[in-house]
């Protein structure tokens, strides 16, 4: 048999015993895309069925995301965060947590709260209330990036990927943390893939915060 066929025996084999809490360690990692999404719906219909206890392990967050009831991020052994998936992704505890789920992964910047202002580099992104002066990591969701002419936010545009019902926009920025920076949006929003630069306006509730050197999060309020 293939490992991909060995796997799904184990995983038959474990599930007949019908055990009290069934372990699965991270058990579709040697399946083809599409064979592991089937599999990962099938391990989902039969647990809600028989209502067994299932502890999945995966390093695959979109799985995790999918897949589970509660959710537990764990970085070098220690829980960082426990919680429903959806509310992890929405309420990151840490810039951990915030990294490791998301598809695309989440945009950082070093960034800086002055006199009620949030800046990346020199832009200025955002107002906020009662928000002590500090440096920050700035995460920003894929999808809380919105493209405008007079957006905040100075881009340099890498190119765009028509992706069907979403659009990909690949762009640079000299505060960013990585290469590029990925914005999703409506597939009906224009963007000319010759332009030279992108400018964007930030979606508040897709923006955290992170203290720079505990890399914790740091609660804020937008004007």
């Amino acid at each position: 048999m293939s490992g991909g066929q060995q796997q799904r025996v184990a995983i038959a084999r474990a599930l007949v015993k019908m055990p009290k809490v069934l372990l699965l360690d991270e058990p579709l990692s040697n399946l083809d895309a599409r064979l592991r999404l089937q599999t990962r719906e099938e391990l989902r219909r039969i647990q809600r069925e028989t209502g067994i206890t299932t502890v999945f392990v995966t390093h695959d967050q979109e799985e995790a995301m999918s897949i589970s009831d509660r959710i537990v991020v764990m970085q070098k052994g220690v829980v960082q965060q426990i919680g429903r998936p959806q509310e992890v992704y929405d309420n990151p505890v840490n810039l951990f947590v915030a990294k490791f789920l998301g598809t695309p992964p989440i945009n950082v910047f070093a960034g800086e709260v002055r006199a009620g202002v949030l800046r990346i580099g020199e832009d200025e992104v955002l107002r906020l209330e009662d928000t002590p002066d500090r440096k920050v990591w700035v995460g920003v969701r894929a999808e809380g990036l919105l493209p405008k002419e007079d957006g905040p936010l100075h881009c340099a545009l890498a190119v765009v990927e028509v992706m069907g019902r979403d659009i990909s926009v690949v762009a640079s920025h000299s505060a960013c943390a990585s290469e590029n920076l990925r914005a999703i949006i409506n597939a009906e929003t224009r963007i000319d893939g010759a332009a030279h630069e992108v400018r964007f306006t930030l979606r508040p509730r897709k923006v955290f915060l992170f203290d720079r050197e505990t890399e914790e999060r740091v609660p804020f309020r937008a004007q």
